[in-house]
This record gives structure tokens, C-alpha cells and sequence, in this order.
């Protein structure tokens, strides 16, 4: 290795510039192949490294969003859920919802793609930049049920605005007491129109005031989500059911209950 060589080296090492060091031997044969001028050389080795900084921004904002996997649009089967429309789909990987602060419901049976679709959609942003944060309904209340013993709701709720993209799994599993509505409506008001919420459901907004225990609350919450919003109903089955019919396990579980049942078993 030569003076220059080891010198440029040094420096790429000393500015951070990881991307282009590894790069660099091959980027020189090219641009002296391609008889490219200094200012194209330059051009080239600096898309080479701002494309790594924002492949490095994209996985450290998936780390901190905290998805509970990877999934991506890509994986999932439309085929399987005909009942949804891949053009609002489409529409909605775009990230347009994000940009105006539109809010998403994925509304469905368990096991239809609600989360996978969230997941994804909040994969997305990431990878254009936005942060997001994951979390199910369930931790989200104990998050904010903590804040509030503490005296410290406001600064909670300040946490959670921050996001442009805030995504609320599994709402409806788990019946919430008064303060626990309360607690959510506070935190939808505070993000109302300031930035975009996933909110994940398997229950229509019919029984919205079921899932708070009190309709009234129930109306505000959904007078903010709606305001802005598209919603998205699955009406389909569940893709584990699917995979449990394929591996034989559904029709041995069946057989069993059968059996058990003739035989008088508990």
C-alpha cells in the first residue's frame, strides 16, 4: 500500500466513512475505466456512503420501534384475504396517511394479517425515515397506568406524541376499566392531528363502548380516530388456522375432540 493510499485510508477511518473505505479500491478501478472526471468520481463515492448512512438510520429505527418481528408487504397474502383492497393498500405504502396525520384501523377475526399489516406499513416509514413505536394496547395502558401513579402522565404523553407514526395492537382483547379509557382517550386526544396512529382491533366500533365500559368515551375516542382515517376490514380466515389445516394438525385436533366426546373424556 502506498503513502496516499494508507493516508486516505486514515482519514476515511478518522471521518467515519466506513462505506466508501470498503469501497474504494473498486470504485477508483471503475472511475479510471470509465475515464470519470473528479467532480463524477466524487459524486459516486458520496451516493455510495449516503446510501449506507440511511441503510443504517433505516435498521437503527426498526431496532427502536420495537416490532415484535419483521414483516414486510411483500410477504403478505393477498390471495388468501380477497376481502381487502390491494389499491388502498398500495395507496396507503405510500405514506401519505403519515404526511397528513391520517389515522389507520385494521379491523378484524384473530389470525387475518391485522398485525402483519401494521407491521409492515410501519416498516415502511422507517425505511423513509419516520420514527415509529410498536406496542399492544395492553402495554401501552400499563405504560400510562404507571405514568399516571407517578404524577408523571404528562411527560408520558409527551413520549408518545413524539412519534409520527405510533401503532396500537390487539385493542378490544382486553376490556378496560374507566381509568384505563380515560387514559387512552387522553393519549388520542394528545396525538390528535399532531401525528398518525395504526390502531389494530378485533371488534367492529359497535362494540367500541364495550371495550372502554362506557360509550361516551367511546364516542370521543373514535370522534378523533375517524376524524382522519381509512379503515380497513378483514373479513377472511385465519392464515394459523391455514397452516394447521396444511400440516394435519387441525383435522387430528378434530378427530380428538370427537373421540373425546363419544367417549364421555373432559
Amino acid at each position: 500500500m502506498n503513502l496516499v493510499s494508507a493516508r486516505v485510508e486514515a482519514n476515511l477511518d478518522h471521518l467515519g466513512l466506513g462505506r466508501i473505505k470498503e469501497l474504494l479500491d473498486s470504485v477508483v478501478e471503475d472511475a479510471s475505466k470509465a475515464e470519470l472526471s473528479y467532480l463524477d468520481f466524487l459524486d459516486r463515492l458520496l451516493e455510495l456512503e449516503v446510501a449506507n448512512h440511511k441503510e443504517r438510520k433505516a435498521v437503527e429505527r426498526v431496532r427502536q420501534a420495537y416490532f415484535p418481528c419483521i414483516k414486510t408487504l411483500d410477504q403478505f397474502d393477498f390471495d388468501f384475504q380477497p376481502s381487502i383492497d390491494r389499491k388502498r393498500i398500495k395507496e396507503l405504502a405510500t405514506l401519505r396517511f403519515i404526511a397528513n396525520g391520517e389515522n389507520v384501523i385494521i379491523m378484524g377475526p384473530p389470525g387475518v394479517g391485522k398485525t402483519h399489516l401494521a407491521i409492515a406499513l410501519g416498516m415502511a416509514a422507517c425505511q423513509q425515515g419516520e420514527f415509529v413505536y410498536f406496542t399492544t394496547a395492553e402495554e401501552l395502558l400499563a405504560r400510562l397506568r404507571d405514568g399516571f401513579a407517578r404524577n408523571r402522565l404528562k411527560e408520558r404523553l409527551r413520549y408518545d406524541v413524539r412519534y409520527k407514526l405510533l401503532i396500537i395492537d390487539e385493542l378490544g382483547y382486553l376490556p378496560m376499566d374507566r381509568t384505563d379509557a380515560n387514559l387512552f382517550f387522553q393519549l388520542i386526544a394528545a396525538r390528535y392531528e399532531h401525528g398518525a396512529v395504526i390502531v389494530t382491533s378485533n371488534r367492529s366500533y359497535g362494540e367500541w363502548g364495550e371495550i372502554f365500559g362506557d360509550n361516551v368515551i367511546a364516542s370521543a375516542i373514535l370522534d378523533r380516530l375517524l376524524h382522519h382515517s381509512v379503515t380497513v376490514n378483514i373479513k377472511g380466515e385465519s392464515y394459523r388456522l391455514r397452516e394447521k389445516r396444511k400440516a394435519g394438525l387441525l383435522r387430528a385436533a378434530n378427530e380428538t375432540a370427537k373421540i373425546s366426546g363419544q367417549t364421555g373424556e373432559i
